[in-house]
């Protein structure tokens, strides 16, 4: 906790000074597309209501959510197999590295051809952004586990599913966690240029929605909830990641004592 208080005005200090400077510099702003920070504050709360919450930021998140799931698992099991078995990994490298380089936007029209425009679009085209870091990462991870523990493993009788569990999968979980962090960003951009297409609600839906408007303060209101949805998402998983890493922080830590 007292580590936690000190380390707080760090956190806080580059943010505030960075929102102080917004205000200032656009305090005297007549453009009507750079509206004075004062003025998008105030809007704020008329705008975002606890119906908009429900209408448009859950739906958004739900989405986000289904997507990064679906790619955590497919990236996570691909990427397991294919990291372990150095035939496949030498098979599929081709592909995955021509399918990466494919940016996900491009594919928005592609999946609308066959998966429609309702919500499944939307999944998946965040699905199909959020996997490859994940993967990719994945592959790295268990091609690095350690082959002494391996092969410590194999003498011990620890195979199967015992052995992907607490050999294979607990060794490459720093790497995969770089993966699933990298993907998060990913996903929240995917999700908002989905719902510009086709859609009738979300907030990439919402803020196309007060652009064409002309509601320009409305609009910077709905950039600061992705900002705001974009910070807590990234606590939340940087907690979530501390838990489940608890033990390859602690080894760090006491590597960093004992050198």
């Amino acid at each position: 906790m007292k580590r936690l208080a000190l380390r707080l005005p760090f956190v806080v200090a580059l943010p505030a000074l960075l929102v102080a400077a917004w205000w200032l510099v656009s305090a005297g702003s007549t453009d009507v597309y750079w509206p004075p920070l004062r003025t998008i504050l105030t809007t704020f709360p008329d705008v975002w209501t606890g119906e908009r919450l429900r209408a448009d930021v859950l739906p958004s998140v739900l989405r986000l959510l289904a997507g990064y799931a679906a790619a955590a698992v497919v990236g996570v099991a691909l990427g397991t197999v294919i990291g372990s078995y150095r035939r496949v990994r030498a098979v599929c490298e081709p592909v995955l590295e021509f399918l990466r380089a494919v940016p996900p936007p491009v594919l928005v029209p592609v999946i609308m051809l066959f998966a429609g425009i309702g919500d499944t679009m939307k999944i998946a085209v965040i699905a199909s952004g959020c996997v490859w870091p994940i993967l990719l990462n994945t592959v790295e991870g268990v091609r690095a586990v350690d082959p002494v523990m391996s092969e410590t493993a194999r003498c011990y009788g620890i195979t199967g599913v015992a052995r992907l569990r607490n050999v294979v999968l607990r060794s490459a979980s720093p790497q995969i966690f770089a993966g699933l962090r990298q993907a998060l960003s990913i996903g929240i951009i995917l999700m908002v240029i989905s719902e510009m297409f086709a859609a009738s609600n979300g907030l990439g839906f919402t803020i196309v929605q007060f652009q064409r408007g002309f509601a320009i303060p409305d609009m910077w209101t709905g950039i600061l909830v992705l900002g705001l949805l974009g910070f807590a998402l990234s606590l939340v998983f940087h907690l979530v990641e501390r838990r489940v890493l608890a033990w390859y922080h602690g080894l760090r830590a006491a590597s960093r004592r004992s050198s």
